[in-house]
């Protein structure tokens, strides 16, 4: 096998340096429209009359949604191409906002939250197996750890950007959304559905796919081969040490990292006045997902000081944020917490693109969109049991206890993949 050649934009074709801005844009454009609701769900649900229990029943429809299609479309994308399932990804998204858009009625919310999951099934381990392949036919024995980091930070920056701004209209449209007999959170919505018909026109003219068979017998097919793809996937997994290492050690990762991700506003804003306490939280929401989108960016630089070994990079990220979630669980004032919190967010941001590249230097191109997708899966189930846990604990003890019990996994993430490093470092997959 041809060693992997350091990157460097400079050195690269015209075709590998635009195929990298074109998903950068696109995964800009599709996290944007994401980001604009992900600031104020809660805020609009509650306005819309849901209760905090049902808002978590919400969510659970999501949830379980997404996981029971995760694999299916997973394969489905491998054997009718990336870019038609992508489509109806976009489709899925849009169908979501029309509804979340037209009623208040708890059943059609539910019927909303399973087309947002269904959507995350369908874009699952879609384009970033079609980025991978066509870089590297187009920058063959380039490494694409750095190219993957470019594109991760153009979706943190379209996460980040979209939040404040999904933050911003509903203060700036309120009074017209008010006259109008809609909820001010709707002007939220009704720019995502916008930027979402953008990401499917978008999609459409700028991502290029060696066209497959769609007609109905190829759609059939699709289906029929997804039980057959999912064993292979399974097996592939269980029988490759390096892939069943990393896809523990991502499980434990999720299981540490998902409550300080969900509860950290609860945790955090009896730290603050109440009269600005809403506003500071969203602001460090949007600081949240620009300080992934920086360590997206750092990631590659971090990997370089690990001679590319990114096993190692992503040991030394797990390992760091251990003792960062240890010391933002013990934070008491808002300032200390802020800070912290920072930190911690540019540590998963770092951690990315290591564990993508790992990912996909061991599977082949017929199974790329599965893997992704089983990893996605994994990932899931690891962070609803650390909710669980984390709640229950939380609930006996404090967020504080939950959450340096939390970081017991990332201790046992870091030895899994310090295994797996020696395992590749020795040529053994």
């Amino acid at each position: 096998m041809a060693t992997e050649l350091e990157f460097s934009i400079a050195a690269l074709s015209g075709p590998a340096r635009r195929h990298i801005r074109v998903f950068q844009v696109h995964q800009f454009l599709d996290r944007f429209a994401m980001g604009l609701t992900v600031a104020v769900v809660a805020l609009a649900l509650t306005d819309r009359g849901m209760d905090i229990f049902q808002i978590s029943l919400l969510f659970g429809v999501y949830s379980l949604t997404t996981m029971a299609m995760e694999l299916p479309f997973g394969g489905l994308a491998d054997n009718i191409g990336r870019k038609p399932v992508f489509l109806a990804a976009v489709v899925a998204s849009v169908i979501s906002l029309a509804l979340f858009l037209s009623t208040s009625d708890f059943y059609v919310l539910a019927l909303s939250f399973a087309f947002i999951g269904f959507g995350r099934a369908l874009r699952s381990g879609t384009l970033d197996a079609w980025f991978v392949e066509t870089f590297k036919a187009a920058a063959p024995n380039v490494d694409v750890q750095p190219a993957l980091a470019k594109a991760h930070w153009a979706n943190a920056m379209g996460l980040a950007i979209g939040a404040v701004l999904g933050g911003v209209l509903p203060d700036l449209l309120g009074p017209v959304a008010v006259g109008l007999g809609v909820s001010i959170y709707d002007a939220s919505y009704a720019a995502s559905l916008a930027v979402m018909l953008g990401v499917f026109v978008y999609t459409l003219y700028f991502i290029e796919e060696k066209p497959r068979q769609l007609n109905p017998q190829a759609l059939k097919q699709g289906f029929t081969t997804v039980p057959l793809v999912i064993k292979d996937a399974g097996l592939l997994a269980l029988k490759h040490p390096a892939l069943s290492l990393l896809l523990a050690a991502l499980a434990f990762f999720l299981m540490a990292t998902n409550p300080v991700e969900v509860i950290w506003p609860i945790h955090a804003k009896p730290m603050l006045q109440e009269g600005y306490a809403n506003t500071i939280i969203g602001v460090l929401t949007a600081t949240y997902f620009f300080s992934i989108a920086f360590g997206a960016w750092l990631s590659p630089h971090i990997s370089r000081f690990f001679k590319r070994q990114h096993a190692m990079t992503l040991a030394a990220a797990f390992a760091y944020m251990a003792v960062v979630q240890i010391a933002l669980a013990l934070q008491a004032n808002i300032v200390g917490f802020a800070l912290v919190f920072i930190v911690y967010s540019v540590a998963l941001g770092v951690s990315e693109t290591p564990a993508s590249s790992v990912l996909h230097k061991c599977v082949e191109d017929h199974q790329r969109s599965t893997m992704l997708s089983l990893r996605s899966l994994i990932q899931q189930l690891g962070a609803a049991l650390g909710l669980i846990l984390a709640g229950a604990i939380a609930e006996l003890y404090s967020t504080p206890t939950a959450w340096i019990v939390g970081a017991v996994f990332l201790v046992l993430s870091v030895v899994l993949i310090a295994i797996l490093a020696k395992r590749l470092g020795a040529g053994i997959k």
